[in-house]
């Protein structure tokens, strides 16, 4: 049968002590929300409904280009509730998934097995195993391993309390029974709220199927409420994707020191050395190696290249064997072929560096298509701003350009020139000949210091 997911992202989440709505608050880089999208589409569903209530044009707007389809509960009573807000919008007779946009953690295969193992189920819950289950509901169990109930804490016997099978929230619901079994919810509870935990009741009453599949891993379930739950979460993310990176080889100096906020895609025999950041996508090729305290964001980095520390590269195209920092700033556009050396204190923004070409230290390259082997003396700056518009650099292969030049565009130097030390070059120039642009040198007899008054 179809299958359409809900996800539940209307909560204030008050204990975050933000004017942000709770689902948008982000974890490695991207809002909890986003997560738990990700892991639904993944399962290729026929229609995603996110609930939302506070915060719902914030979120809405965060998401708007998601394929998503939206309904609000403008008043927030309960999970049973926001279920039945869907009603109108729910393709008719699908399968009815509930997720929840603060569990971020959840994983495409767990939610694979437990729609594997609801069929011929009314509903499924996803349950785990807690080390210490206080506060959860609990999962109880008939003889033949159906679920007869889900016991919240405060109404549990002290048998009850023993088990350790609890609730995560996540639930399938068939689209044979969803309708029938949510308009049996009433709000007749201490909160005054329709809680969809109360379906298993009415499916038993009914004599329906009613299962609980436990989930492997139970981080995968853990919810958010407050910054501090973030945070430990975080690193649970951290601590999964290092392992990721580990098993497929990789060399990490310390995996407690990694972040991956995106996706990191690695050759043979990489090695990260400590707290490095990984925005967006990025991908490491065979012999790569990043020092410390470097952040690679939407970026390739190609075979046997070397980033050194503190390095920032942002959507760049780094080729085979580049040797780039240390203190290097890569800016968006930058393409650097084979063999190119950057060095420390040296800054690139939509520049095309060519085979084996060296800025070894101390410049500023923009705007500049660069042939190869070309050499550029520490102090260089392509003067690319008018303070209105911008203009290219053209470089050709060869060139050596000396100390404190600027080259000021729109200018072209042409192959095998030299540009002596401490230059301003406004005009092209020709090849294969020093041009240099310096004023006459003088010494005044007489002078002295200012003094201070």
């Amino acid at each position: 049968m179809p299958l359409s997911i809900v996800i539940l992202a209307a909560g204030q989440g008050t204990r975050m002590k933000s004017s942000r709505p709770k689902v948008l608050h982000t974890l490695a880089g991207k809002p909890m929300l986003q997560h738990v999208v990700d892991s639904s589409r993944a399962l290729d569903p026929e229609q995603i409904i996110v609930v939302v209530g506070h915060g719902a044009d914030q979120v809405r707007a965060q998401m708007s280009s998601q394929n998503l389809d939206f309904v609000e509960q403008t008043e927030q009573l309960g999970t049973g509730h926001a279920v039945a807000q869907c009603f109108t919008t729910l393709n008719d007779g699908n399968d009815v998934l509930v997720l929840y946009g603060d569990v971020p953690l959840i994983s495409m295969s767990t939610l694979e097995t437990l729609l594997t193992n609801s069929a011929g189920d009314s509903v499924n819950i996803l349950s785990f195993l807690a080390e210490n289950p206080f506060g959860y509901g609990r999962i109880v169990r008939h003889s033949n391993n159906s679920v007869t109930a889900i016991v919240e804490e405060k109404d549990a016997n002290e048998a009850q309390r023993k088990i350790t099978e609890s609730n995560s929230g996540i639930m399938f619901l068939s689209g044979d029974h969803i309708k029938t079994l949510v308009e049996k919810l009433d709000n007749d509870n201490s909160q005054a709220e329709y809680y969809l935990t109360d379906v298993v009741k009415h499916a038993v009453a009914l004599d329906l199927k009613v299962n609980a599949t436990i989930c492997g891993d139970a981080s995968e379930v853990l919810g958010v409420n407050n910054q501090v739950q973030l945070a430990e979460i975080e690193g649970l993310y951290r601590t999964k994707q290092a392992r990721q990176l580990m098993d497929a080889g990789v060399k990490l100096y310390d995996p407690n020191r990694i972040d991956i906020r995106g996706s990191l895609q690695t050759g043979a025999d990489v090695e990260i050395d400590i707290n490095c950041i990984f925005i967006g996508d990025v991908v490491l090729g065979d012999n790569v190696y990043i020092a410390a305290n470097c952040i690679i964001e939407n970026s390739t980095i190609g075979n046997n290249s070397r980033i050194l520390p503190m390095t920032s590269i942002d959507n760049a195209v780094i080729a085979e064997g580049v040797s780039i920092g240390p203190f290097a700033r890569i800016r968006p556009g930058t393409e650097c072929a084979d063999g190119v050396r950057i060095g420390n204190f040296v800054e690139t923004k939509k520049a095309r560096i060519g085979l084996g070409s060296k800025i070894s230290h101390l410049s500023y390259i923009g705007d500049t298509d660069m042939g190869a082997s070309v050499n550029i003396g520490a102090g260089t700056i392509t003067c690319n701003y008018d303070g209105v518009n911008k203009f290219k650099t053209i470089i050709e292969d060869d060139v050596f350009v000396g100390s404190d030049t600027q080259l000021v565009a729109p200018v072209k130097v042409r192959r095998g020139s030299t540009i002596g030390a401490g230059s301003t070059i406004t005009r092209d120039t020709p090849e294969d000949q020093l041009t240099l642009s310096r004023s006459k040198q003088i010494s005044m007899p007489g002078w002295s210091r200012p003094e201070k008054k």
